[in-house]
């Protein structure tokens, strides 16, 4: 899963793109765009340089989360981890296309077992961490374990866990032994499952499976100075100012054709205000930046610029898997019709404008999309163009307790979504309802909507399926239960728990198929959720990135929702 912040990490999409929508962005000239007239056709600058050397600036409004990889559940940390982590399968990206699960530490995608419920893998070799110790079963395995330490570590992903056959298992630092996975020598990973999971290589491809050395644990202290096993490792830190990343020597290119490595260095600028990074990138006053910020970082005002001949050949750009939501917090506006009347008098049409317009995103009529396997057609009575329908909304009031007041909170560090929340205030002042405006700090801001402060309503994003392309790696992580059935699951920001979804739920984790059975399944109870209004979809995301001038090989991340730092190059 993925969080995009735009939010968490998800897992992957698959069939190819289809989508087109009137008045989106025309289509823009470049190595990826071609003849093609879809005005949401993939835009690449610099495809096919392979030249090593020369550094990276990467711009960013705020700090990373985490650099933790046993405690990230966000799309900027896999972007940058796939620098310094390797895990046994990678979801390698293309652009406009969902990502492609890969080896990576492994030699292959895994054997399973005839009844699906034990998968091996193993290791290549020659696998080193930054200081020269050999990358074992024994640090993949320490890896996952730290996961299960929920008390320390409160955004760790749990995808894997719910598959596994854990035991009620609680981490390496409360004692206890890991049953789930064996390690019957130093090259061999077997993992056992409480139920078959047809798509378990995606699920390792998450950063769970990256190595841990045991002996270089220091918990909440790890993001500071993860140990590296993949082409580059943490020079220096300074959290919320800046990061430099430099060459492993440790790391064998023999092993890992999925990452190029071509950059000497990655600098990382921490603390840039978004418009500033905005004008610096359309000014080309650093030929080699980029920038991980949603939307490229880009104002909706700068939109017209980006229609200048050299700025579009410095812009990458593409359709993500990523969609902007609203959630609403079940456990305080309980009421189904009145959620569903305030999702009917939201004009998203307006939201979109918030976002940029079409050339920033389509409106979203579900969280899950046409691309993912088993999709199937939802049932809405959401306008597709996103206009309100008022008088049906009031309609549905009729007779019920309307709360008074709302907050709406929102990541302080982007003007346009406290201008969805602007836009929300007149919608639903309509209805009776005063919404207060509450900033959230961006780098806490998904542990808040997980904790006792969680508003009444709040945005969030997923980048859905970037790892196996199922219906389920968007339907289960946002709105499913816990690992147990029991209540709401870890990522799900709305708290919607309805015991009869739940419980089948649950045992469709369970179940044999393919992602095609499976997905339709996942589908049809997702339809059924959101009959409840637990959220509102919004945008699903085209992002437009300008790169310095001398940047190559930069497209955007299906997943990520921005430049992806694996294949990037500079000239120099």
């Amino acid at each position: 899963m993925n969080r995009s912040t735009k939010a968490a990490l998800a897992l992957t999409v698959s069939a190819g793109l289809a989508l087109t929508a009137c008045g989106g962005p025309k289509p823009t000239p470049g190595d990826g765009a071609g003849a093609k007239a879809d005005a949401y056709a993939p835009v690449t600058v610099g495809k096919g340089y392979a030249t090593k050397g020369g550094n990276i600036n990467v711009l960013m409004s705020s700090d990373f989360q985490t650099l933790d990889p046993g405690n990230s559940n966000y799309v900027q940390t896999a972007n940058v981890g796939q620098l310094y982590y390797r895990t046994l399968t990678m979801a390698k990206e293309t652009a406009g296309r969902p990502p492609t699960i890969v080896p990576d530490l492994a030699t292959d995608l895994g054997k399973a077992s005839a009844d699906g419920l034990t998968w091996t893998y193993t290791l290549k070799k020659g696998l080193k961490f930054e200081d020269g110790t050999p990358i074992t079963s024994k640090a993949v395995k320490y890896g996952v374990e730290r996961t299960y330490a929920r008390d320390v570590y409160t955004q760790a992903p749990q995808e894997l866990n719910s598959a596994l056959a854990d035991d009620g298992y609680k981490g390496p630092y409360a004692g206890g032994d890991f049953k789930a996975i064996d390690t019957p020598n130093d090259h061999t990973v077997v993992f056992h499952l409480k139920q078959p999971f047809a798509e378990f290589p995606a699920l390792v491809s998450r950063s769970n499976t990256a190595p841990v050395p045991k002996d270089k644990d220091t918990k909440l202290d790890y993001t500071n100075h993860p140990v590296s096993s993949g082409p580059y490792k943490i020079k220096s830190y300074d959290r919320g100012r800046s990061m430099k990343l430099v060459r492993n020597d440790r790391w064998d290119p023999a092993t890992d054709p999925n990452r190029p490595a071509l950059p000497d260095t990655f600098t990382f600028t921490l603390s840039t205000a978004q418009a500033t990074i905005s004008q610096q990138l359309l000014a080309d006053s650093d030929p080699t930046a980029i920038t991980l910020d949603s939307n490229g970082g880009l104002q909706a005002s700068d939109a017209a610029e980006l229609n200048d001949p050299k700025v579009k050949k410095r812009t990458a750009a593409g359709l993500l898997g990523c969609t902007d939501v609203l959630d609403f917090n079940t456990e305080t506006i309980k009421d189904p019709d009145v959620r569903k009347a305030m999702a009917l008098s939201i004009d998203r049409g307006s939201i979109q404008v918030q976002y940029g317009g079409a050339r920033f995103g389509k409106v979203a009529q579900s969280y899950i999309n046409p691309a993912q396997r088993g999709y199937v057609a939802q049932h809405t009575d959401l306008d597709p163009a996103g206009k309100p329908k008022l008088d049906e909304a009031k309609k549905l009031l009729k007779g019920k307790k309307v709360p008074k007041k709302l907050v709406y909170g929102y990541a302080d560090t982007n003007a346009r979504y406290k201008n969805v929340g602007t836009v929300l205030q007149q919608n639903f002042k309509k209805l009776g309802i005063d919404l207060q405006l509450r900033p959230i700090p961006a780098a806490n801001y998904y542990t808040v909507l997980a904790g006792d402060q969680m508003p009444d309503i709040a945005r969030s994003g997923w980048c859905g399926g970037a790892d196996s392309g199922s219906v389920r790696t968007t339907v289960d992580p946002n709105v499913g239960p816990s690992l147990d059935g029991k209540t709401y699951g870890f990522s799900n920001i709305p708290r919607f728990h309805d015991p009869k979804i739940a419980r089948a739920m649950y045992e469709l984790r369970g179940t044999n198929g393919t992602s095609e059975e499976l997905g339709k399944k996942w589908a049809t109870l997702f339809d059924r959720t959101m009959q409840a209004y637990p959220l509102v979809p919004l945008v699903r995301s085209y992002t437009s990135s300008v790169v310095g001038s001398k940047v190559r090989g930069a497209q955007m991340g299906y997943f990520f929702g921005a430049i992806d730092l694996s294949i990037v190059g500079a000239e120099h």
